[in-house]
C-alpha cells in the first residue's frame, strides 16, 4: 500500500485480533500492517514464516463484497506484495462467521447497470485479479462460509482453493439467477480448472455447492476442518505454483440452454465454447463486452431488483427481538397440513398434528414421511436430521392441551361452517396467549375470527403447496388482528425459514385474486377450441414455469372450482368457472392426483386428455369420438381461436396485470413490490420479468391500457381498473425508478 512501513516480521507484535473461528490459532506470531487504515476491509499480516496472509473483514457487517474501495484495497495490498521479494506465499481468507465473500456490491452493479457504467467497473475487478493470477509466489484462498460470485472467482485467480468443512461453506457463480455472467475469470478460468463441460454446468446452474460437493466437481483442491484451515492452507503452499491445467477441448460444442427472457445462460456458454480456441486475454475481453450488454436488459436488472426484495422480506423491519416459536399445533393432516407440519418440524418445531380420523392422521404422517425421505435423497439434510425431525410430530385424533402452544395452525378443508366449527373449539382450548391461524387461500379470516373471543388473535398464513418447495406465506390481516399479533405472525414465518408477504383479508388475498382470472380465462380458451399444447407452450415460452391448464391439474380442479366460486361471489364474472371444469370434476378427473385432468399422468409423463376433447367436439355439435377438425367452421368467427403464441400469453398475463393493479388500488398489499414479489414467489410468474406491474410498465401502461380497452368491447372481465387508468392519463408509474 502506498506509504505503508513493513514491521519487523522477527519481532512478533502483541494485540494481533484473533478471529472468533480460530482461524488464526497459528498465527500468533504475525505482524499486523499499521498502515492499513483502521476502517480497512482487508487486514495484511505477514508471520515468521514469510506468509502474508490477507483477511477480508468489512467493518460493521456481517458480510465481506467486493466494491470500488474494497478493490482499490485489494490493489494496494497487491502493490505492497508484487514489490516484496521476501515473501513465500500468500493466503487470502475471511472473518466472518458465515460469509467468505459475498461477490460483488450488487447496489453497485443494479446503479451501473441502470447508467450504462458498469465497463469500468467490471475491466478494474478484472485487472486486480489478474494481478493476483500473476504473482510469482504461490497463492492458496482459505474458504470459509459463503463463497459466490466474484468471491469465488478471485479464488480462482488463485494457484490453489482450500475449503472448511462447515455447513456454512457454499461455494459457487450465481450470476445467471440474477441475469448476468461471471465477468472477473469465471467463465475463463474456471473451464481450463475443470473442463469445458463441467464448468459450463457450474456456471449454468447458477447453484452454491457444498464443500464436499465443490470438492467433487475441482471447484476447490480439499477440504479440511474450520479451525485446521489456515494450517492445511499453510501446508499446501510448500508445493510451489500450480502447473497450468491440461483440461482438454471437449469433443463437441456444448448445446445451449432453452431460452425463457433470461439470456445470461445462454451468452455465458458462447464464452464457454469458445475457451479453448482464444486466448485468455480474449476470452476476459468477452467476459466484459457480454456483462455490459446483459446489465442493459430488463431481465437482468429484475433479476437483481428480485435479489434485494428477498433480503427485504428476509430481514423483516422490527426491531424487538422476536419470542421464539417451539410449540405449535396442525389442525387437519391432509396434503397442506401435513405439509405445514414437516416444515415446522423440519426447522425444529414441536407439532401436534391433529385430525378427525386416524386414517387421516396416517395418511399425513406417511406424506411426512415420503417429503423427509424426498429431502435426504436430494442431500438436502442428513438421515439423522431428518429423524430428529419425525421425532418432532405427535399426531393425535384425541383433544390435547393446546394452552402451552404459541401457534395453531388450521389447515381443515376450504369450506366455512366447517372452519368456524374448528375455530369456535380453539377459542375454547387455546391459551391466552396462542395465535390461532388459518391457511385458507381464499376464504375471509375475519369471518373465523369473528366466531371466537379474541379476535385480536386470529391471522391467516396462507402456505402454498407443496410447503416444503414453497417459499411464500401471505401473512393475511384481518380487521380486529392485533399489532402484537401480526408481528408475531411475521417473526415466526421468518423464523421457519419462509418470505412473508402482508395482505389485507379480502377474498383471495393477493396470489390467487391475481391468479384465478388468468386461470379460468384459460380454461374458456380451451372451451372455445385452443388446443391445451398451444395454451400451456404459449405461456411457458413467455416465461411461465407451467402453463395455467397444467397449473390447474397440479393444484386441483376441485379446488380451483372451490376458489373460483369465492371468488365470483365477491368480483364478478371475471372470476366465473367455465364449464369444462365442472365437467372434469363431475367424472373426477381431478388433475394429476386423480391421474387425470386436462391431461392425462402415467408416472412422469404427461398427455392430452382424449375423453375431454371427445367432450368439447360434442359441446361444439360434433358427434363424440367425430374425426377431422375439433372446430366447425362457424366457430371460427371466434377471434380468440387465431391467437398466436405472443397474443395469446398477452391475453393471459394482462388479466394478472389488471388484477395485481386493483390490489394496490384496494390496498390489499402495501406497495407494488409486494404485488410483484407476491406473485413471483407464490406462482413462479416469470422472474426476470419483475412482476405483473414491471412487466406492465416495461410494456408501457398507455399500451396496456389501450389493449384491455379493446379485449374489453367484448369481453367485460378486461375493463382496466382506475389506477392503470389515472397512471396512463397522467404519464405517472407504479415505481419510481
Amino acid at each position: 500500500m502506498a506509504g505503508s512501513s513493513r514491521c519487523d516480521e522477527r519481532t512478533p507484535q502483541r494485540g494481533v485480533r484473533t478471529s472468533s473461528l480460530g482461524i488464526f490459532q497459528k498465527v500468533a506470531n504475525m505482524n499486523s500492517m499499521p498502515a492499513v487504515a483502521a476502517a480497512s476491509m482487508i487486514r495484511r499480516q505477514i508471520g515468521d514464516d514469510h506468509i502474508c496472509v490477507l483477511t477480508f473483514d468489512r467493518p460493521e457487517s456481517g458480510a465481506n463484497i467486493f466494491d470500488g474501495a474494497t478493490l482499490a484495497e485489494l490493489s494496494q495490498h497487491l502493490d505492497f506484495i508484487e514489490n516484496d521479494g521476501s515473501l513465500g506465499g500468500l493466503i487470502i481468507t475471511s472473518a466472518k462467521k458465515s460469509i467468505f465473500i459475498a461477490g460483488a456490491d450488487l447496489k453497485t452493479l443494479l446503479q451501473q447497470a441502470q447508467s450504462g457504467d458498469m465497463r469500468a467497473f467490471i475491466a478494474e475487478g478484472q485487472r486486480i485479479f489478474n494481478r493476483l493470477a500473476a504473482l510469482k509466489i504461490p497463492t492458496i484462498a482459505a474458504i470459509h462460509g459463503a463463497c459466490a460470485g466474484g468471491g469465488y472467482e478471485v479464488t480462482l485467480a488463485c494457484d490453489y482453493r482450500i475449503a472448511s468443512d462447515d455447513p456454512a461453506t457454499r461455494i459457487g457463480l450465481p450470476e445467471t439467477t440474477l441475469g448476468l455472467i461471471p465477468a472477473w475469470g469465471g467463465c475463463t478460468r474456471l473451464p481450463r480448472l475443470i473442463g469445458a463441460e463441467k464448468a459450463a454446468e457450474v456456471i449454468l446452474n447458477g447453484k452454491l455447492y457444498s464443500a464436499q460437493e465443490a470438492l467433487k466437481l475441482g471447484l476447490v483442491d480439499e477440504i479440511a476442518p474450520r479451525d485446521q484451515l489456515i494450517d492445511a492452507a499453510r501446508k499446501k503452499l510448500a508445493e510451489g505454483k500450480r502447473k497450468p491445467s491440461a483440461s482438454a477441448k471437449p469433443e463437441k460444442e456444448i448445446p445451449a440452454p432453452r431460452a425463457r427472457g433470461n439470456p445470461a445462460p445462454a451468452r455465458a456458454l458462447e464464452i464457454v465454447n469458445r475457451i479453448f480456441s482464444i486466448s485468455p486475454d480474449e476470452s476476459l475481453r468477452l467476459e466484459l463486452d457480454t456483462i455490459v450488454d446483459l446489465g442493459k436488459t430488463e431481465a437482468s436488472q429484475n433479476l437483481i431488483r428480485n435479489f434485494f426484495l428477498a433480503e427485504k422480506y428476509k430481514k423483516g423491519t422490527s426491531r424487538t427481538p422476536p419470542e421464539k416459536v417451539v410449540h405449535a399445533a396442525v389442525i387437519g393432516a391432509g396434503v397442506m397440513g401435513s405439509g405445514i407440519a414437516q416444515w415446522l418440524s423440519s426447522r425444529g418445531v414441536t407439532v401436534i398434528l391433529r385430525d378427525i380420523a386416524r386414517e387421516q392422521i396416517d395418511g399425513g404422517l406417511a406424506n411426512i414421511e415420503k417429503t423427509y425421505a424426498d429431502a435426504v435423497k436430494r442431500g438436502l439434510m442428513t438421515e439423522e436430521k431428518a429423524k430428529q425431525g419425525r421425532a418432532r410430530i405427535c399426531g393425535s385424533t384425541a383433544p390435547m392441551e393446546l394452552r402451552d402452544v404459541q401457534f395453531v395452525i388450521e389447515a381443515a378443508s376450504e369450506k366455512i361452517n366447517v372452519k368456524k366449527e374448528i375455530f369456535r373449539k380453539l377459542a375454547m382450548e387455546a391459551g391466552p396467549k396462542t395465535i390461532v391461524a388459518t391457511n385458507t387461500s381464499a376464504l375471509p379470516v375475519s369471518a373465523l375470527a369473528d366466531v371466537t373471543v379474541s379476535p385480536e388473535h386470529i391471522i391467516g398464513l396462507h402456505f402454498f403447496n407443496p410447503v416444503s418447495r414453497m417459499k411464500l406465506v401471505e401473512v393475511v390481516i384481518a380487521k380486529e388482528t392485533s399489532e402484537e399479533t401480526r408481528d408475531r405472525g411475521l417473526a415466526f414465518v421468518r423464523q421457519i425459514g419462509k418470505l412473508p408477504v402482508i395482505v389485507r383479508d379480502s377474498p383471495g388475498f393477493l396470489v390467487n385474486r391475481v391468479l384465478f382470472p388468468y386461470l379460468l380465462d384459460a380454461a374458456e380458451l380451451f372451451e372455445a377450441g385452443l388446443e391445451p399444447d398451444k395454451i400451456d407452450t404459449a405461456l411457458v415460452q413467455w416465461g411461465m414455469p407451467m402453463g395455467p391448464l397444467r397449473l390447474i391439474d397440479e393444484i386441483g380442479v376441485d379446488i380451483c372450482i372451490d376458489i373460483g366460486n369465492t371468488l365470483e361471489k365477491a368480483y364478478g364474472r371475471r372470476d366465473h368457472v367455465p364449464a369444462v371444469l365442472l365437467w372434469l370434476r363431475d367424472r373426477r378427473m381431478l388433475g394429476r392426483k386423480s391421474g387425470a385432468g386436462f391431461y392425462r399422468y402415467e408416472g412422469k409423463t404427461q398427455t392430452p386428455n382424449e375423453l375431454l376433447a371427445q367432450w368439447r367436439r360434442g359441446l361444439h355439435g360434433e358427434p363424440e369420438g367425430a374425426e377431422g377438425p375439433n372446430i366447425p367452421s362457424d366457430l371460427h368467427r371466434d377471434p380468440r381461436l387465431r391467437l398466436n403464441e405472443e397474443d395469446l400469453a398477452r391475453r393471459l398475463v394482462l388479466l394478472m396485470v389488471n388484477e395485481a393493479a386493483r390490489c394496490v388500488e384496494e390496498k390489499v398489499v402495501d406497495s407494488p413490490e409486494d404485488a410483484d414479489y407476491g406473485m413471483i414467489l407464490g406462482t413462479g410468474f416469470s422472474p426476470f420479468r419483475g412482476g405483473p406491474l414491471r412487466y406492465a410498465e416495461h410494456l408501457g401502461l398507455n399500451k396496456v391500457v389501450d389493449e384491455l380497452e379493446r379485449l374489453a368491447r367484448t369481453e367485460e372481465k378486461f375493463l382496466p381498473c382506475e389506477i392503470l387508468k389515472k397512471h396512463a392519463r397522467d404519464g405517472t408509474k407504479f415505481y419510481a425508478d
